[in-house]
């Protein structure tokens, strides 16, 4: 078989989505973590899913680099033969399988691990730390996207929702703090023989159910830094924040920044935090920039620690941003999060249109969208018109790491505040309530999410729903006319996406056009009767066809339109301004965007 045939195999496709064919009602974890070697324990309770599995269907689970030590099924301990490790060639993937297994069944296995050797920092590792076995470094993990099966065997799939209970052990000396996701339940001391404890342990759980790649376990000699937050409804959170001891007074600006995402995602959406504690750790060595782990966040340490003697004013702000972004997850991809990671924009998208709106409502909204926008143009509108183009939802993928795109995250987030422009504010919160409510606790898709925008707006967003499915910036072409016998101002607009790779013929896209008419003396026209008028004084038009022509009566000549306002729609603009004309803009311009873009 040659490699294209290998890499063809391997391709995941969004038409070929099935459910699960079991569920896991519960799964207890138990970490002996040790330099040397972690020994795994899980204890599943797994449920048949009825719907697409028969007692014929054999019990199939993620894992990867697993080294089983035993497997115990409805208290039976079995022997090597009755199950079978191996790895499927059509999809890259090993795998644990049970051939015939009852309706409801206990599963519990045993394996071993050695962080200090995982060098791909998924999973379980070590970070930090001296010598071979990273002695005195921290044991960590990274589950997102598909991390998990590095832990034990277990369904590594998004739309796997399970309650989480985990209890760690370790050496209390080496290993003071141990953290997992959840409230803490229990810890204490494990006697010894000898008489002195060297061993202590803690025990967490997670009354919310949740997909494995939500799994999280921090465990080290860390410094604690804690406050407290009081919900809209007088419940008292304890906020927690762990850092190596060194970083302990560089913490102070990411509490506050927790603290004031707490209050702006109860004030702006309604959404108040769930557990009784909220957790963050601060380590050098991670693969991202940060993970929404439930209620134990796990950042790269340039996200959390800022000192006013070294850091800019960029480093206070991108602190900021990305504390409340993990923060919000807790709602827009922890409560609901994905059927499967096609979806990945329907938590990403969401959320970075939330910390957008979140630093523009604590900082300048226009500066706020001015960086948003220049890191869309720069960054991705190259990788629409690239090798590496896909739609916000794409349809087919090798290797799920490589779809944490700015298409998924940034132009997500525009296709968001899209909906948002065209429902307006009130309809839009409504939205998000009607969101919350229909889908908590449940795995969804981005199809989920438009629907329930149409059901809360009764806003027609059919066409709307190319934006997730079809690849490519679109080029909007602006032309005018001015008619001086009726004083009519007549504007052309036509869009063009281009073909690429995963669509050789483009529709047109629904684009919404913030809007308004610059009178020759400055000033805002605020009347046109055949517009839709927004609350700020702005129109919106609805570009849905390949071309079409919008006039305006009774407008003196000179007046100019200002244009995509906000930048309301993810495009590439051409527009037929002369420099005069756009200078005028950007010294009389009411739309603090649009003034800065004609700048330009």
């Amino acid at each position: 078989m040659d490699n294209n045939q290998i890499n063809k195999h391997k391709t995941k496709y969004l038409k070929d989505y099935t459910p699960p064919s079991y569920w896991i009602d519960k799964i207890d974890l138990q970490f002996d973590l040790d330099e040397q070697e972690t020994i795994v324990t899980s204890a599943m309770k797994i449920r048949r899913n009825r719907d697409v599995a028969d007692k014929n269907t054999p019990l199939i689970f993620d894992c990867k680099h697993i080294d089983i030590i035993s497997v115990v099924a409805n208290d039976i301990v079995l022997c090597t033969r009755d199950y079978e490790i191996g790895k499927n060639f059509s999809s890259g993937n090993d795998f644990f399988r049970l051939p015939r297994v009852p309706e409801e069944f206990t599963l519990e296995v045993k394996n071993r691990l050695k962080p200090h050797k995982n060098t791909a920092l998924e999973g379980l590792y070590k970070s930090g730390g001296q010598g071979e076995y990273k002695t005195g470094g921290t044991f960590c993990t990274q589950c997102e996207a598909e991390g998990f099966r590095r832990i034990t065997c277990f369904p590594d799939r998004p739309d796997v929702m399970t309650h989480f209970s985990c209890t760690i052990t370790a050496d209390k000396e080496k290993y003071p703090i141990l953290l997992s996701n959840g409230n803490l339940i229990e810890k204490g001391d494990i006697p010894s023989k000898l008489g002195h404890s060297k061993k202590h342990f803690a025990k967490w759980d997670d009354p919310f159910k949740k997909p494995c790649y939500l799994f999280a376990l921090v465990a080290g000699d860390l410094a604690l830094i804690e406050d407290h937050f009081i919900t809209c409804s007088g419940r008292k959170i304890t906020l927690h924040i762990y850092v190596e001891h060194e970083n302990k007074d560089k913490c102070n600006h990411a509490m506050q920044s927790l603290k004031k995402a707490m209050k702006w995602d109860e004030e702006r959406f309604g959404r108040e935090y769930d557990l009784d504690l909220y957790q963050i750790v601060a380590v050098n060595d991670f693969n991202m920039g940060a993970m929404e782990n439930k209620g134990l966040n796990v950042f790269n340490s340039k996200f959390v620690l800022a000192d006013t003697k070294t850091a800019t004013d960029v480093d206070f702000t991108n602190i900021e941003r990305v504390i409340a972004h993990e923060y919000f997850h807790n709602w827009t991809g922890n409560r609901i999060t994905l059927k499967n990671w096609f979806q990945l924009s329907l938590k990403e998208g969401l959320t970075v249109f939330r910390d957008q709106e979140f630093s523009s409502d604590l900082n300048s909204r226009a500066v706020q969208r001015i960086s948003d926008v220049k890191k869309l143009r720069t960054l991705q509108f190259p990788e629409d018109s690239g090798p590496m183009a896909h739609p916000v939802r794409p349809e087919s993928y090798i290797e799920m790491n490589n779809f944490y795109t700015m298409t998924v995250y940034e132009k997500g987030s525009e296709v968001i505040r899209m909906i948002y422009e065209i429902l307006g504010k009130e309809l839009f919160r409504k939205g998000m309530d009607l969101y919350f409510e229909r889908f908590d606790g449940q795995a969804v898709t981005t199809e989920d999410f438009v629907q329930t925008m149409e059901d809360a707006s009764k806003i027609d967003l059919s066409q709307f729903r190319l934006w997730y499915s079809q690849s490519g910036t679109p080029t909007v072409t602006v032309k005018r006319i001015y008619d001086e016998t009726s004083k009519t101002l007549s504007i052309d607009l036509s869009q063009e996406i281009k073909p690429d790779r995963n669509q050789s013929i483009k529709l047109p896209m629904h684009i919404p056009i913030k809007f308004a008419l610059i009178s020759p003396n400055g000033n805002e026209i605020k009347e046109n009767s055949n517009l839709l008028e927004l609350k700020d004084g702005s129109e919106l038009l609805n570009l849905k066809n390949s071309s079409e022509t919008f006039r305006f009566k009774n407008v003196e000549q000179s007046t100019l339109p200002s244009l995509f306002r906000g930048f309301s729609a993810p495009v590439k603009i051409e527009t037929d301004f002369t420099p005069q004309e756009l200078a005028f803009l950007m010294a009389n311009d009411t739309d603090e965007f649009n003034s800065w873009d004609a700048s330009q």
